[in-house]
């Protein structure tokens, strides 16, 4: 099961969540949980350290 990138939760099925590759790289999924998504909280690609949004 997929984890956020912020916060480390993991992604249930039924939960409103986003993925979407780096915006920067491509090379990796940023997946978002409901919660930081809905709270604007920030990402981290890990690959090559692009912060967003």
């Amino acid at each position: 099961m997929p984890s956020c990138n912020w916060c480390g939760k993991l992604i249930l099925p039924d939960e409103e969540s986003v993925k979407f590759p780096c915006p920067s790289c491509g090379q990796l999924t940023i997946w978002r949980c409901e919660k930081c998504r809905g709270f604007g909280r920030p990402y981290l690609c890990p690959k090559c350290g692009f912060e967003g949004p």
